[in-house]
């Protein structure tokens, strides 16, 4: 039997594996190595091998350069969409805020069952909440309790992202994929920072 092997690396989307695109996602986000785990219910050590073989796959040495990794999944939807890069940005009206709790539970309670807010989901710790056509998001234990992020909805956040980095707004991570609904559609972000440092996000939602 004659084996072949394939020389260099493999295109750069399909570098990493759907599990390490998880990882890399999540550490794009902001999400410590304990939370990844309990999110995607690996083992902590699962995490530090997937982290370890991304790290050799790209070249990077920290997960401050991961965070700022622009790569994404030929496997998302994304990923499939033509970027216009053009010198205008088409942002919608605000279309999450987010704010930090204490206990999620109990916050479930009081917006869902005292204000009647509808109750979308929730993930672990995370809860989200429509009001209208503004989406409230709550989360357990952020330790940025007194900050409340907008999230500006773009049609896509790589343009946007680009486009606003070139006037030197500064970016926490590159864009990169928050979640996946069973219907398909894809949730992408970015995190950036106003002119005293607070957060504002780009989101954008590819059906």
């Amino acid at each position: 039997m004659t084996w072949f092997r394939r020389r260099g690396r493999p295109a750069h989307p399909d570098l990493l594996t759907p599990a390490e695109w998880r990882v890399a996602d999540g550490v794009r986000h902001g999400l410590s190595n304990p939370a990844l785990a309990a999110r995607q219910g690996v083992s902590a050590e699962a995490v530090k091998y997937h982290l370890a073989n991304i790290f050799r796959k790209l070249g990077v040495t920290n997960r401050n350069q991961l965070r700022h990794w622009p790569g994404i999944s030929r496997d998302t939807l994304l990923a499939k969409k033509d970027i216009a890069m053009d010198q205008t940005i088409a942002f919608g009206p605000v279309g999450q805020i987010a704010r930090s709790v204490k206990n999620i539970q109990e916050a479930t309670d009081f917006y869902a069952n005292k204000l009647g807010l509808k109750h979308l989901y929730t993930y672990g710790a995370m809860g989200f909440f429509d009001c209208g056509n503004l989406r409230l998001f709550l989360s357990e234990g952020d330790s940025r309790a007194s900050e409340s992020i907008l999230y500006f909805r773009v049609p896509d956040v790589r343009p946007a992202a680009a486009l606003l980095a070139e006037r030197g707004v500064t970016f926490l991570n590159a864009p990169h994929m928050v979640h996946k609904h069973q219907d398909g559609t894809e949730e992408w972000m970015a995190f950036f920072e106003d002119n005293e440092g607070r957060p504002l996000a780009l989101m954008a939602q590819i059906k």
